[in-house]
């Protein structure tokens, strides 16, 4: 049962984005009689001190960063906001499609509901708790939807903007990437921590996971990776990325000889055109040793030594011909771990974060050129559905932003 209470805590986590909900966890610090008084006021509606009380512990119980106390009274005061505005509009979600709602959430535990509401009722968590939060999130959902879609739906020229065509400006992502390697002997370990990763929402804890275990270079930065252009990622990982939400930790992506695992911190339209390419140019030495102390030294080394692709050939000079490859090829050829790394470089730029031979050569890559192409390989569709996802999340903002300026809210 513990087990299933620690995946119950994660999908908790992810389900919310980092926020959590106001569940019924017991709260046994506070009198009776005060249980139900006012706390907060927001327009017309209370929160009472009980509500409170199960946020801020609820927030313990999930470790999510931050102050608890003030964290839940503004979870609670925006949720509050939020369900006026939904009742205002008349709009109810019926009783089926909570059920799916929690049907859904009770997946992301790997328990079926079932079990995953008797998980939940072990620590205090009525089955109507959690079926209130649940119709709360879709009513709002569907309240966003219903009053912002037809505006948020791009047009035929944002979506050709957004892919880089006629002129216009594309797609770009701001990502944290955590790349872990795999050898024979810990592909059990490594399959079982990218999981455990996978189910983070909360941006610090992704931060600290790439610092503990990535090997990218971007591993001192908490993974943060630049903003670039869709496009410049590897094909196969663009509707994947473009699926993500803000905070949303992707599944484990298999590589050669790694995970790789990716959270989304923001996407934008570029102001400027973003081009596809039609081949990526680099060249790979192969450096015996893996990640060793000594072969990274050796690596870090030869980045301070070398400034263009034909650089290497000095440096293998002498050594097997198969010990440097200067290869040509289509975006969609690339291996996929040497394609991702290609995409953070511009030419010139090197990386070390890529093996082959099970763990035991490390490959320098370095970005030697990239061929514009006229086309995009995301779809429209992705493209055009990422576009709305973003512009309704920025109208919900805004508008939440609109309901506090607006609301008579006193904190008790």
């Amino acid at each position: 049962m513990q087990q299933n209470l620690t995946h119950l805590s994660r999908s908790l986590a992810q389900l919310l984005g980092g926020a959590v909900l106001a569940l019924g966890l017991s709260a046994t610090t506070l009198p009776a009689q005060s249980l139900f008084s006012p706390a907060m006021r927001v327009n017309q509606g209370i929160i009472t001190h009980f509500e409170l009380e199960q946020r801020i512990r609820l927030m313990e119980v999930l470790r999510i960063p931050g102050d608890p106390e003030q964290d839940a009274r503004r979870a609670l005061i925006e949720e509050k906001l939020k369900m006026q505005a939904v009742e205002e509009a008349g709009i109810e979600v019926p009783p089926e499609d909570v059920q799916l709602g929690i049907d859904d959430f009770a997946s992301r535990t790997r328990l079926s509901t079932e079990e995953f509401l008797a998980a939940l009722q072990d620590e205090g968590v009525s089955a109507e708790t959690v079926r209130d939060f649940v119709r709360n999130q879709l009513a709002w959902r569907d309240y966003i939807s219903a009053r912002y879609l037809a505006q948020a739906r791009p047009t035929e020229d944002e979506i050709n903007r957004a892919l880089g065509l006629a002129g216009g400006g594309g797609l770009q992502v701001l990502l944290s990437e955590i790349i872990i390697p795999i050898t024979p002997q810990t592909v059990d370990q490594v399959d079982d921590l990218a999981a455990q990763i996978s189910e983070l929402t909360s941006y610090d804890a992704f931060a600290s996971a790439a610092v503990q275990f990535s090997a990218a270079d971007t591993r001192s930065q908490g993974g943060q990776m630049p903003w670039m252009p869709l496009a410049q990622l590897p094909p196969a990982f663009q509707p994947v990325i473009l699926a993500l939400e803000p905070g949303e930790v992707s599944s484990p992506i298999t590589l050669p000889n790694a995970v790789a695992l990716f959270q989304m911190r923001g996407l934008r339209e570029a102001p400027v055109g973003t081009p596809s390419y039609a081949s990526i140019e680099y060249a790979a030495y192969a450096i015996a040793g893996g990640r060793s102390p000594e072969t990274l030294k050796a690596a870090a080394e030869l980045q301070q030594s070398v400034d263009t692709c034909d650089d290497l050939y000095g440096v293998a000079k002498g050594q097997p011909v198969e010990v440097l490859d200067r290869v040509s090829a289509k975006p969609g050829e690339i291996p996929q771990d040497i394609a991702l790394e290609l995409a953070k470089l511009d030419p010139g730029e090197t990386s070390i974060a890529v093996t082959r031979n099970n763990g035991q050569t490390l490959l320098f890559l370095m970005l030697c050129n990239r061929t514009r192409d006229l086309g995009g390989d995301a779809s429209r569709e992705d493209v055009a559905n990422a576009l709305t996802q973003q512009r309704l999340e920025t109208l919900a903002n805004s508008l939440l932003e609109q309901l506090r300026a607006d609301a008579v809210i006193i904190e008790e």
